[in-house]
């Protein structure tokens, strides 16, 4: 039996690209990587800021546009519906063309639909503008991994995805304070235009500093590993299934819980605005860590499969902290029983995301992705209206049982269904 992952027929790392003149492994030692990350993070502060921007600016938009909630829920719902339906098409495009053409297309694309919601003047337009947003939206996960499988060894990549998804983070949390002095100062209409505007200026930026590529194509002139292929392997539907299961918890975390701490812990807006960045901090932190550890462990010589195992088996016994959180009876103690799951949860989807780089070639990160993408936008259209089901019929409690519980069995069905990872151990 294989001993590793890299000893498993075709899952040795493949190179997405070669510019003339440019040997693979000096890329993956030049300071050239560290500058490109910088960017993938930078874009992704700016990817969150756009999207809450909706969030922020919904009781003006809801009184301008006499919106009803079940009007708001539709444009909300659009942009995951949008995504759902990019990610595929983002992830090939990718592979197809690489991040340096492939992620500016996308930013260009999103931040265009950011900037035309400043002109709609109807619900309608507002969603549809939302829905053509979610489709560009969708290459920044498969535009980023595409670019970190480059430029980073395995051993660094976990920890490189954990600082470039720590961007979701900061920039959700920086959108409120930017957003709200935009609509103060100038209205709601440049508060859509200033973050569209963040987007068009990344563009030449990336363009300039991240370097052209050929794409690995097969004798014909397309891709290698085609859809059809793709689905056949059992590593896609493991990762699917993963993602499908652990992606909608950060979503309860962002969405619910102001409104648990809120109507649960009995907090008043205020406090709320003082204390509740605490989890996101924590999770911030998480993410990094899971990357950090991840390379020390392999730096210790651990096979990648074994790293895999001790930081997702343990990161997601952890994330059973949030089953604690509805039974503490102070409300400061289960905010910050909160982030603890929430940092954990983080540090454990830094690997999951490491594990696509270690079940595919380079030629096929991108539709990987895009895929685990797929099933991951399912779950985050179909999990909140479980929640909701749970919190109006009976209480927060099964929430966060749910919640607690999602990561390990995502942890499972990966190493479950993942046959190259069962073969290397």
């Amino acid at each position: 039996m294989p001993r590793d992952l890299h000893d498993v027929p075709n899952q040795s790392a493949a190179i997405e690209c070669k510019p003339a003149g440019c040997d693979s492994e000096d890329e993956k030692r030049s300071w050239r990587r560290w500058l490109v990350l910088g960017f993938i993070f930078a874009v992704t502060v700016i990817n969150f800021i756009d999207r809450q921007t909706l969030s922020v600016l919904a009781p003006v938009l809801r009184a301008s546009y006499h919106l009803s909630n079940e009007a708001y829920g539709r444009i909300v719902a659009a942009l995951q519906f949008g995504m759902m339906a990019g990610e595929f098409p983002m992830g090939w495009l990718m592979d197809r063309v690489g991040a340096r053409i492939g992620l500016a297309a996308a930013v260009l694309w999103w931040s265009a639909a950011t900037g035309c919601q400043a002109f709609t003047h109807s619900g309608f337009q507002l969603g549809a503008t939302r829905l053509w947003m979610g489709t560009g939206e969708a290459g920044n996960f498969s535009g980023g991994m595409k670019a970190i499988s480059r430029f980073f060894t395995q051993e660094e990549r976990t920890l490189a995805i954990g600082i470039f998804n720590s961007g979701t983070m900061i920039g959700a949390t920086l959108a409120p304070p930017l957003i709200v002095f935009l609509l103060e100062r100038y209205g709601f209409r440049i508060a859509f235009t200033i973050p569209a505007l963040l987007g068009l200026l990344w563009v030449p930026v990336w363009w300039h500093f991240y370097p052209g590529h050929r794409p690995v194509l097969s004798s014909d002139g397309v891709l290698k590993a085609p859809l059809a292929e793709l689905l056949k392997q059992s590593s896609t539907w493991a990762v699917m299934t993963c993602r499908f299961l652990i992606g909608p918890v950060m979503q309860f975390y962002w969405y619910w819980i102001p409104s648990y701490l809120y109507s649960a812990r009995h907090m008043s807006i205020v406090q709320i605005g003082v204390i509740a960045w605490l989890p996101f901090f924590l999770g911030d932190i998480g993410g990094i860590l899971g990357g950090y550890v991840a390379g020390w462990l392999q730096r210790r010589n651990l096979k990648i499969y074994t790293v895999r195992r001790i930081t997702m088996y343990g990161s997601s016994i952890l994330c059973l902290s949030s089953l604690i959180v509805p039974y503490l009876r102070d409300a400061v103690a289960s905010l910050f029983m909160i982030g603890f799951a929430l940092m954990a949860n983080t540090f454990l989807v830094a690997n999951m995301f490491g594990a696509v780089t270690d079940l595919f070639p380079q030629e096929s990160v991108g539709r990987a992705t895009g895929l685990t993408g797929v099933s991951g936008g399912l779950s985050g259209l179909l999990f909140p209206l479980v929640t909701g089901v749970l919190v109006d019929n009976f209480s927060y409690r099964p929430a966060f049982i749910v919640v607690g519980l999602m990561p390990l069995l995502g942890t499972l069905a990966l190493f479950i269904l993942g046959s190259k990872y069962r073969s290397a151990s």
